[in-house]
């Protein structure tokens, strides 16, 4: 259970949510550049564990069960300390709206594929191509967020901002398709 490499990367993931909480309060001008490459770590064993898994043939219920937990608690710690940065401006509210949409998202479908899979369902509310893209932009978003400094000329938190709200409408899609999918069940007319 814990000893292949997939199973390892996410509890590594894991371990880093204290030490990325941590490093993003640090009083050093590189604790948001650190923040941010400690997330992006997170992001990169986040794909590669489930690579790993299919390609070493070590999926486990263990990992199926641990890897969108690890997700959902980085993204969660990330986008709390994103608001809580920001309390006292506009900022903090434009970026509280995605984050409280991104996190009920997260907590409305988990409870809808547990249920499903209690029904024998599960297959019907099963990760979809809108959900990865949305992964996608909501993890460079977050990265960017995090980051907080330009490149060059590029106005990185601008790009995070808009990009977190793309994230945030195409969860909004993601959530509508998986209801979508379920509703025969939700409403008592299939089995």
């Amino acid at each position: 259970m814990w000893s292949n490499i997939p199973n390892i990367l996410t509890l590594l993931r894991i371990a880093l949510i204290p030490i990325f909480v941590i490093c993003f309060y640090l009083p050093v001008t590189w604790a948001y550049p650190a923040s941010a490459l400690l997330f992006t770590l997170a992001a990169v064993t986040d794909w590669l564990d489930g690579y790993l898994a299919r390609r070493l043939e070590q999926t486990s219920p263990f990992g199926a069960f641990l890897d969108p937990v690890a997700d959902k608690l980085m993204v969660a710690a990330a986008l709390v300390l994103l608001v809580e940065h920001n309390p006292t401006h506009y900022a903090g509210i434009y970026i509280a709206i995605p984050a409280i949409i991104i996190i009920g998202r997260e907590i409305a479908i988990s409870a809808l594929r547990e249920w499903m899979a209690e029904l024998g369902a599960r297959t019907r509310v099963a990760v979809s191509h809108i959900g990865k893209v949305k992964t996608a932009l909501q993890m460079v978003a977050i990265i960017l967020l995090l980051y907080r400094s330009p490149v060059g000329t590029v106005p990185v938190v601008e790009v995070g901002f808009w990009l977190l709200y793309i994230a945030a409408v195409l969860t909004l899609w993601s959530m509508a398709v998986y209801l979508r999918a379920a509703w025969p069940i939700l409403r008592g007319s299939a089995s």
